[in-house]
């Protein structure tokens, strides 16, 4: 019998809708603006105490607040109004101190039996709401200095492989020049066709001071320059793993200027837990314990980190030479020392650092090796100008110190296991860092920010007005133009709107305006499909077939055309989203779902509600 489904296909539509309703209701909850409490170090733990510390800030601030949520590892604290955000963070920032992560949040307000079902809303883009932006700089002089330093290494390695061609020290002054002193004018000379022969990037200039001859080597501006890239590339590098291990979708990772990193984060839930983890530029040193014989200018004495509970600290010392440090870390993963239950990270190095710690470690059996741990912060200091009025500046701080000491008892290779760790949180969290690549100059942050809730607001208002009028429009077209066939095709086209939201929740796709613009298309695109249909069975009317041979004729013929106009939009979508980035993303994946959901309400759908309709029964004419 023509124009009747059998009852399993209303059944799977029936169901693929009410699937569609559940994961697309989220959205109609709006989450709240909120501030996120976390330690500074993953060992940090959060309390109660911080959660009333921090309310009792709000309260002397005027900022009006509600439920306070004490989390693993997290404090939030939902705000009445997204206008007081950032005032909140500054008031419980300034009452915690500099131990903690404040950051701007949306506590989520979905309903527990629609979690229970995994049912999320759609993740916003930063010009919607929601996401966290990030401006960091990296100190490139670091890199320079290292570079330079390095550099006077080498070069007394090898002089002295010649012979020992200077006297006293190879300097490096505070402007990166190497300073060597000879005794001869054929020592110098020497020693500069050495230079020339291995390290012709660095510029020659000589000196004869008090009798002696001394030799200067400075980088050139291009070698600055090549450094100064290079440090900047390898931190993007860094901070793309880093931002991949958090699971952010459709971050933006991206230079700005000469020495400056744009880091954005659509969507994130844990910002605070973004915040520490993408702005700590924690590395290792590996360093042998200084010998009471050591000479105080090659050796440097550094605080232990401090364990639960201890009120005083611990020091020992160590020598100034790194053996390696954690440029040379491959993989890094934590664990649990089966002897002694506690927290450990198996580190596994490349090839060159294998080598650099099995020369050290096998010269120097029985004696002590330590792990430094090395951190740079940006810390809030306020002071009080002229005018009585408050002045934040951020200053930046270097904190170096041991997290294992201990005695070398056999030559070490590529793998090997670092002790001595507070937390199994805190190993997870050394691991990814190191997993995710050593930084090649500190970064500091120097902006945090996020899209102001008024332009976020005014975006989303705007963005869901060009949806409501596109479809009333095309509701009201469809209605009067078709009629019986345009209601059927209005309640396909609600359906399909239902689909995506739902699909674009579900997988977490992030939502930017280019995406509500590829929702409005969708709806244009969709309807088309059924105008195509019904187009074809007032033409198969036409040329004489009954309404029943009609109908099934207009969906069975247009069936190809649909298919073949959708399959070339869904190609140029693929390639939008393969050669794209960012906002063109959004577009491309929200286009590419549109076209699949359309397909499903205006063949599926429709045919459906028109079979219901006309199906079955004696037609002598159709209202089309």
């Amino acid at each position: 019998m023509l124009n009747r489904y059998p009852l399993w296909k209303y059944i799977l539509i029936l169901f693929v809708i009410v699937l569609g309703l559940v994961y697309a209701a989220p959205n109609l909850y709006a989450p709240d603006p909120a501030i996120q409490v976390s330690g500074q170090s993953s060992g940090l733990e959060i309390t109660q105490k911080d959660l009333d510390r921090a309310s009792k800030a709000l309260e002397e601030s005027g900022i009006e607040y509600f439920g306070g949520e004490l989390q693993e590892r997290a404090v939030l604290i939902r705000l009445a109004s997204a206008d007081d955000q950032k005032e909140a963070r500054k008031a419980v920032q300034r009452a915690l101190g500099s131990n903690y992560v404040v950051a701007l949040n949306q506590a989520s307000n979905t309903p527990q039996w629609l979690q229970s079902l995994a049912a999320t809303p759609m993740k916003l883009g930063l010009d919607l709401s929601g996401g966290v932006h990030f401006l960091m700089e990296v100190d490139t002089q670091d890199a320079v200095n290292k570079r330079q330093a390095t550099n006077a290494n080498e070069l007394k390695k090898k002089w002295r492989e010649v012979r020992a061609l200077y006297e006293g020290r190879v300097l490096v002054s505070a402007d990166n020049v190497i300073e060597a002193r000879f005794s001869d004018e054929a020592e110098r000379e020497e020693a500069i066709s050495v230079a020339r022969s291995e390290f012709p990037d660095l510029i020659i200039a000589t000196e004869e001071r008090d009798g002696k001859f001394f030799l200067q080597l400075t980088m050139s501006e291009f070698s600055i320059r090549e450094i100064e890239d290079y440090a900047v590339s390898q931190n993007l590098v860094t901070l793309r793993n880093r931002v991949n291990e958090l699971g952010v979708s459709e971050p933006l990772v991206q230079r700005q200027g000469r020495n400056r990193i744009v880091v954005e984060l659509p969507g994130v839930q844990d910002t605070a837990e973004a915040k520490r983890v993408i702005g700590k530029t924690a590395n290792l040193e590996f360093r042998l314990g200084a010998e009471s014989n050591t000479p105080a200018s090659q050796r440097e004495q550094y605080e232990f980190r401090p364990e639960e509970g201890e009120n005083f600290a611990r020091t020992a010392w160590l020598e100034r030479k790194v053996i390696i440090t954690g440029e040379n870390v491959s993989n890094a993963r934590p664990g649990i020392d089966p002897q002694t239950g506690q927290a450990e990270v198996s580190i596994t190095l490349d090839s060159d650092g294998g080598s650099k710690m099995h020369r050290a470690t096998w010269k120097n059996i029985g004696r002590s090796m330590g792990v430094l741990f090395v951190e740079y912060k940006t810390l809030e200091k306020r002071s009080i100008d002229e005018e009585g009025n408050e002045v934040i500046t951020n200053q930046r701080v270097i904190e170096k110190n041991i997290i294992n000491l201990a005695t070398i008892q056999a030559a070490l290779g590529v793998q090997f296991r670092i002790t001595g760790l507070d937390s199994p949180v805190e190993a997870s969290e050394l691991a990814l860092l190191l997993r995710a690549g050593a930084l090649a100059a500190p970064m500091f942050f120097v902006q945090e920010s996020t899209i102001g809730p008024s332009l976020g607001a005014e975006n989303i208002e705007l963005g869901v007005l060009s949806v409501q009028l596109g479809l009333g429009f095309v509701l009201i077209f469809m209605l009067v133009y078709y009629r019986v066939f345009g209601l059927a095709a209005n309640i396909a086209l609600t359906a399909n709107l239902v689909l995506l939201i739902a699909i674009m929740s579900l997988f977490g796709a992030t939502l930017t305006l280019p995406g509500i613009a590829g929702i409005v298309l969708t709806v244009g695109m969709a309807v088309d499909a059924n105008v195509l249909i019904f187009s074809r069975i007032r033409e198969e009317i036409k040329n004489g077939l009954p309404p029943q041979s009609a109908i099934n004729s207009g969906f069975e013929r247009a069936f190809t055309t649909i298919l073949d106009a959708n399959i070339t939009t869904l190609i140029v979508a693929i390639i939008l989203f393969g050669i794209g980035s960012g906002p063109v993303k959004g577009f491309a994946v929200t286009l590419s779902i549109g076209i699949l959901t359309s397909m499903f309400s205006a063949i599926m759908v429709t045919r459906a509600i028109v079979n219901m309709i006309y199906g079955g029964r004696r037609v002598e004419k159709l209202w089309i």
